[in-house]
C-alpha cells in the first residue's frame, strides 16, 4: 500500500468527474458538551458506492442524520450538486434529491407492502387538499396512477406477489427490500443506507448485495452505505471511509482499508497492528 505521510488519512486517489455529487466539508455536531463530530469531510461522485464505517458510537448514523436533515449541523456545509443543504429540513432534503433508509426498519406495520410504496409518491400526487376531501374525479384519477406506479414499481423488486400483506408480517430480508423500494419511489439521485444488513443471515447478505448493485445501475444512483460487517464492506464499496471518535481516520479502497494499521486499530485495540 501506498502511504503519503503529508496527509496520512488520504490513501487513494479521488475519482475524477465534473462536479461532486456531495461534497461535505468541516461538518461538526455538539451535542452539550459531547463533540460527537469532528471536521468531518466527504467527497462523493455520481455513479459511486462508497461506505462510511467505524467503531460504535464513531460517529457514522450522525452524520447520515445531519446529511438526511434529522440533525442540524452545530457548524460545516453540505453541498448536493453545489447548493448548501445543511440545516434544511427532512422533507425538503428528500425533495432535493436525497433517499434514505435507517438501522431499525421503519415500514408503517399496518399497512400493507403497496401502501408503504404508495406513501413515497404521495409527495408528488398531483392533487389538492380540497380534492382530496371531496374526493372528486381528480383525486380518484390521480390515485390510480399513484397506484400503478407503486405496483410497477413493486414489480421491479419483484415482490408484486405480496403487495397485500402487511409489513409487519414479512420477514426480516423482504421488510428490507421493502423500504429500500420506498427509499427509491421518492426518486432519489444520493441514496443513504444505514446497516442495511443488519440481522440478516449469509443467505439474505448475499442476496441484499446483488440487490444494492442493481438499484445502482438500474436507477443510475449514487449509494452511501453504513455498515458494521465487513465481508459486506469489503465486497461492494469501491472507496470506504472510515471514523473512530467522531474523526475521519481513514480514506481508500477495501484493500487499502483492510491494510491501514489506524483502521486495525481502531477496530482491535492497540497492539493489534504488531500481532502476527
Amino acid at each position: 500500500m501506498t502511504q503519503t505521510t503529508a496527509n496520512p488519512v488520504t490513501t487513494s486517489q479521488t475519482p475524477g468527474a465534473a462536479q461532486p455529487l456531495l461534497n461535505v466539508r468541516k461538518l461538526n455536531k455538539m451535542f452539550g458538551g459531547l463533540r460527537a463530530v469532528n471536521d468531518f469531510d466527504m467527497t462523493i461522485y455520481p455513479g459511486e458506492l462508497v461506505g462510511l464505517i467505524g467503531p460504535n458510537g464513531a460517529g457514522k448514523t450522525t452524520c447520515f442524520n445531519m446529511i438526511s436533515g434529522l440533525y442540524t449541523p452545530t457548524s460545516g456545509e453540505i453541498m448536493l450538486y453545489g447548493q448548501n443543504i445543511a440545516g434544511l429540513d427532512p422533507y425538503e432534503v428528500t425533495q432535493m434529491g436525497v433517499g434514505r433508509t435507517f438501522q431499525n426498519i421503519r415500514l408503517f406495520p399496518n399497512l400493507s407492502v403497496l401502501d408503504n410504496v404508495r406513501i413515497a409518491y404521495h409527495p408528488h400526487a398531483g392533487y389538492s387538499m380540497i380534492d382530496a376531501i371531496l374526493r372528486n374525479k381528480r383525486y380518484a384519477a390521480m390515485e390510480r396512477e399513484l397506484t400503478e406506479k407503486a405496483q410497477d414499481f413493486l414489480a421491479i423488486f419483484k415482490l408484486e406477489r405480496i403487495q397485500d400483506e402487511l409489513a409487519m408480517n414479512l420477514p426480516y430480508g423482504e421488510q428490507r427490500r421493502v423500504e429500500i423500494a420506498r427509499a427509491l419511489a421518492s426518486n432519489p439521485r444520493l441514496l443513504l443506507l444505514d446497516e442495511p444488513a443488519a440481522g440478516m443471515n449469509p443467505a439474505e447478505i448475499v442476496t441484499l448485495m446483488e440487490l444494492i448493485h442493481f438499484v445502482r445501475d438500474r436507477f443510475n444512483l449514487t449509494i452511501l452505505l453504513i455498515e458494521h460487517q465487513m465481508r459486506f464492506v469489503m465486497g461492494i464499496c469501491e472507496r470506504i471511509t472510515v471514523m473512530d471518535f467522531g474523526e475521519v481516520i481513514a480514506r481508500g479502497t477495501p484493500k487499502e482499508i483492510q491494510a491501514n494499521p489506524r483502521v486495525v486499530e481502531a477496530y482491535l485495540g492497540k497492539g493489534a497492528t504488531h500481532a502476527a
